[in-house]
């Protein structure tokens, strides 16, 4: 029988192993980003084009390579980061599996050029699909210049996976922000289609935050600072206040590396326990510096997943940090056994001496309640009589009128009586005669249960509130026929860059449902006016959750902009479980449901509602 297993080719060893590294175009920029902070730059420059499908390209002034590494460093598994096994538990470098140049070469376009300090001219190298083209003699600047064109151009079943422009954007500033958060020290410029996106000059961490979300983020930047023998934490954290219903600005380094932990996240939350609103998560950019030799980061191909040697140890640590500093800046309540005494005395009486003194009481010992009689006649109430011995000249004049005022109420309370026997024989009449009337009842605040012909109907109200909100959002934009209540003083909110140019696109289906913007800037936009339906107070909650949507689910079409547009708003403003309901609100509610055009599912294709049949009812009984 002849043998079946062989050694694969090299472009296609090459081509599966970019499946591991390189899963979009913010793969690339994550590890040419990377390489050049490992080359010691100060200066880094991204440009992109057409969300990096087009062109990557990355222009650092660090170190550069000779001519014999420039051509290594695109061999599989070479690095000049480790020798031997045991170096991988020493690592404080980005790059050392010595994979990633390799794999971007064997699936684009790459021309590297690069030249050390001490040379006079540097080197150039074109490579396209593993195959080297080109190694020429250029003149260069120090430093190097990495550009990877036509990302997947042999592998066009890799390429039909990537999403739109928006998004592949979206994923590329995400890794740009992990890279330039954690190394403040060097200036990022951004370029995207030939304009300027970010420009971050070298500075503080705190500098660095705000040049990137915007300076409305100072205000909500608590410092966090701890040092002990096993972890060293610094960075800030959000104000409660200032939460967020999305995880966008939570940001972990570990050793200056971008890492995610659901285990480190859940030692934060439970530091802000009874800080956040429901549904909220605080804002949080945390640097922990541990021995290396202490975590493992060889376990994932992307590198942002670390293993712990003594995980425990840090999450108690981690939450004790946080909770130290919300509490040391006031931002969590204290005990303070400090307190000095003399704060619970008013300042002008901070130097005056307390002097008790006895109340005094004043007696009116001429008052005599049976003095005058006509203050008896309109109280049919003779208890005190027997009490007052010295006035019993004019006794008779307590009973003038009582008798009156007896029969009185006697005759009120026969009406009284007369009146239930009425209502009482109308209970009990000829059920023929009585009209069906459909009544609801609220559940728990959270369904409906509405009598039906054939039994019973109960209703999520969430679910219906948002289907009756998602048809009446989406007929508005269509048909461009919505109204708009104008506010009396403009509403200005405050975005990052990216958060803002995602409302721009937005702007005119977000003018059809009714929104008015007035003026824009790169961080913050204006408002002067909003749909009828929508709170002034919840303007804020409804774009945030819109840009939310946006960014995990950017449609290509018009039609499925529209579409997420109004699922997104409808979202916000339909009603929340736990909130009571009127009567008219319930019945309201359950008619608008059922003259919607789908009333059997939510917009996320959730059910709605659910009957039971009398039948049905009878069969629990049996």
């Amino acid at each position: 029988m002849a043998d079946i297993i062989q050694l694969l080719p090299d472009h296609v060893a090459n081509q599966i192993a970019a499946g591991e590294v390189v899963q979009r175009p913010a793969s690339v920029v994550k590890e040419l980003l990377e390489n050049a902070i490992d080359a010691g730059s100060l200066t880094i420059k991204l440009i992109i084009k057409d969300a990096g499908k087009t062109l990557v390209q990355v222009i650092d002034d660090g170190k550069g390579m000779s001519v014999t590494d420039a051509r290594l460093s695109f061999e599989r598994h070479a690095t000049s980061k480790i020798r031997n096994a045991d170096d991988l538990f020493l690592l404080n470098t980005k790059g050392f599996r010595g994979e990633a140049l390799a794999s971007i070469a064997a699936i684009a376009h790459v021309e590297l050029k690069t030249k050390q300090e001490d040379d006079e001219v540097g080197a150039s190298i074109v490579i396209e699909g593993s195959n080297i083209t080109s190694q020429d003699v250029v003149v260069t600047p120090k430093g190097t210049s990495l550009s990877v064109k036509n990302l997947f151009f042999n592998i066009p079943a890799r390429r039909n996976f990537l999403k739109s422009d928006t998004v592949e954007l979206r994923h590329i500033i995400d890794e740009f922000y992990r890279v330039a958060l954690a190394h403040p020290n060097i200036a990022f410029t951004m370029y995207n289609n030939g304009s300027e996106s970010f420009n971050l000059p070298i500075s503080n961490y705190r500098q660095r935050i705000v040049n990137i979300f915007g300076n409305k983020t100072n205000e909500k930047l608590v410092p966090v600072d701890e040092d002990t023998e096993v972890l060293k934490i610094s960075g800030f954290v959000g104000k409660p206040e200032y939460a967020k219903k999305t995880r966008g600005e939570q940001y972990f380094f570990v050793n200056n590396r971008f890492i995610k932990s659901a285990y480190l996240n859940h030692a934060i939350a439970s530091a802000f326990d009874g800080l956040l609103k429901s549904g909220t998560h605080a804002s949080y950019f945390l640097n922990l510096t541990v021995n290396p030799q202490t975590i493992d980061i060889n376990i994932h191909p992307t590198k942002t997943e670390i293993k712990f040697d003594d995980e425990h140890t840090l999450y108690a640590l981690l939450r004790s940090a946080v909770k130290h500093s919300l509490g040391q800046f006031n931002i969590a309540p204290v005990l303070d056994f400090e307190r000095d005494a003399n704060l619970d005395t008013p300042y002008s009486y901070s130097n005056s001496e307390t002097k008790p003194s006895t109340p005094s009481v004043t007696v009116d010992r001429s008052y005599n309640p049976f003095k005058e009689e006509t203050s008896f006649k309109s109280t049919p109430q003779p208890q005190k009589t027997s009490y007052k011995k010295e006035s019993t000249e004019h006794w008779e004049s307590l009973y003038v009128g009582v008798e009156s005022k007896s029969n009185v109420t006697q005759q009120d309370f026969s009406e009284v009586q007369f009146e239930s026997e009425q209502a009482t024989a109308s209970i009990f009449s000829d059920d023929n005669q009585i009209e069906q009337v459909h009544t609801t009842y609220q559940l728990h605040n959270k369904y409906i249960v509405s009598t039906i012909k054939s039994g019973m109907l109960v209703m999520d109200q969430h679910r219906a509130h948002q289907r009756v909100l998602y048809e009446d959002f989406l007929k508005n934009i269509t048909v461009k026929e919505s109204v708009s209540q104008q506010l009396l003083f403009p509403l200005e909110l405050h975005f990052t860059t990216q958060e803002v140019v995602i409302i721009k696109e937005l702007k005119d289906d977000l003018e059809s449902t009714g929104f008015i913007f007035s003026n824009f800037s790169t961080e913050s936009l204006e408002i002067t006016g909003v749909p009828v339906s929508v709170p002034e107070s919840e303007v804020s909650i409804i774009l945030e959750q819109l840009i939310s949507d946006v960014e995990n689910e950017v449609p290509d079409s018009h039609f499925s902009a529209t579409d997420l547009l109004a699922k997104s708003m409808a979202k916000s403003l339909a009603i929340k479980t736990g909130q009571s309901l009127e009567k008219n609100e319930q019945e309201h509610l359950v008619n608008k449901l059922f003259a919607c055009k789908e009333p059997n599912v939510s917009p996320t294709n959730k059910t709605t509602f659910i009957t039971m049949s009398v039948d049905e009812l009878d069969k629990k009984f049996i």
